[in-house]
């Protein structure tokens, strides 16, 4: 077990923290938060959980090994680095360099490039036999100033947005203005514990953005839609990214055409820009909640967003399962979603 900190992007929040420790609960990892700062989490863990989380997490930027944190004061970041056993984290003849990242939250008092040049110069007084090198350096350390904070590790994975930004739904070749971002849509499939391997439902599959992002960690996917235009562009999608789904039908949400899947994520039509057939989009997502808990295992899980005005969270409690925890997302003026996680008891 090791302390490791995780730098969190500032979208949202609550969901990146969640995210994070729904990918570790999904990786059966035994982990215990030790401190929550805005933008970083602090966690006890097994080391080899950053590799889980730097390539399933749509809203971790860095993760590392803890080797201190303190106050952000500039005498007591000096002293801790000294006292720190650096020579641990790196080798004789081995380059490095240093980079301090501020967050939103954070004093303004002190400035990143010269903790960057303090620190480094502390780690050389130090150290005999490593060099400073700005690019391609053998080791990072990285330092992170939050909330009167510093907190300061070896850098060991960095999630790049880019993958994301290059699924974007106009990059697409099905598009619809209703699907969600695939960062979002990554979260949502790991709130729901998903693994490599389970199959996953999205009944209200609309052009694929969620089935997209669940097959690119392993899942084994299905959906429906019951629209077949639908259903034909979120196979095309999915293709085009080389994802191969085990079916995709043309299906009532509130009749799944099979008996039993591992969990469920989906993002249900809101009847704005996306059709719910005449129907009231509480009524609809109620029936459906009513039909899910006899498709998904005993402590199965099931993530769903809908606006906010429904209450998701409430319709879900009355059909018999357990919330597990809820996000609110502004998406604009007239729309927040309500993100719930539900367990079946």
């Amino acid at each position: 077990m090791a302390v490791l900190f995780f730098l969190l992007s500032g979208e949202h929040p609550t969901l990146p923290g969640a995210e994070l420790r729904a990918v570790l609960e999904s990786g059966k990892y035994r982990a215990r938060v030790l401190d929550t700062l805005p933008q970083v989490m602090l966690i006890e863990a097994d080391q080899h959980c950053i590799n889980l989380v730097a390539s399933r997490c749509s809203m971790t930027r860095v993760c590392g090994v803890e080797i201190f944190n303190c106050d952000a004061e500039l005498t007591e970041i000096l002293r801790r680095v000294k006292e720190a056993s650096i020579q641990d984290w790196i080798k004789n003849h081995q380059t490095f360099q240093v980079r301090v990242k501020r967050v939103r939250e954070s004093s303004l008092e002190l400035k990143t490039e010269q903790l960057e040049r303090e620190i480094g110069g502390a780690i050389l007084e130090t150290l005999h036999g490593v060099k400073v090198r700005l690019e391609n350096p053998d080791k990072t350390f990285l330092g992170i100033l939050s909330n009167g904070k510093f907190v300061f590790g070896l850098k060991l994975a960095e999630a790049s947005p880019k993958p994301f930004m290059e699924r974007k739904p106009k990059k697409r070749p099905f598009f619809h203005p209703t699907t969600m971002p695939p960062k979002l849509a990554r979260c949502v499939v790991n709130l729901a514990r998903a693994r490599a391997g389970q199959l996953l439902l999205d009944p209200f599959c609309g052009v694929g953005g969620i089935l997209l992002e669940a097959g690119l960690i392993g899942c084994k996917l299905v959906g429906t839609d019951v629209k077949d235009n639908m259903v034909k562009g979120s196979l095309k999608n999915l293709r085009h990214f080389e994802v191969a789904p085990v079916g995709m039908i043309r299906a009532d949400a509130r009749k799944p055409p099979f008996r039993q899947v591992d969990c469920i994520v989906t993002d249900p039509p809101y009847g704005r820009s996306s059709t719910t057939l005449g129907l009231d989009p509480r009524k609809l997502v109620s029936n459906f909640l009513k039909v899910a808990k006899g498709i998904i295992p005993k402590d199965g899980f099931l993530c769903i967003a809908t606006p906010k005005t429904i209450r998701i969270s409430d319709i879900g409690v009355r059909k018999g399962f357990k919330l597990v925890e809820r996000h609110y997302v502004y998406v604009h003026r007239s729309l927040s979603r309500e993100i719930a996680v539900f367990k079946k008891r």
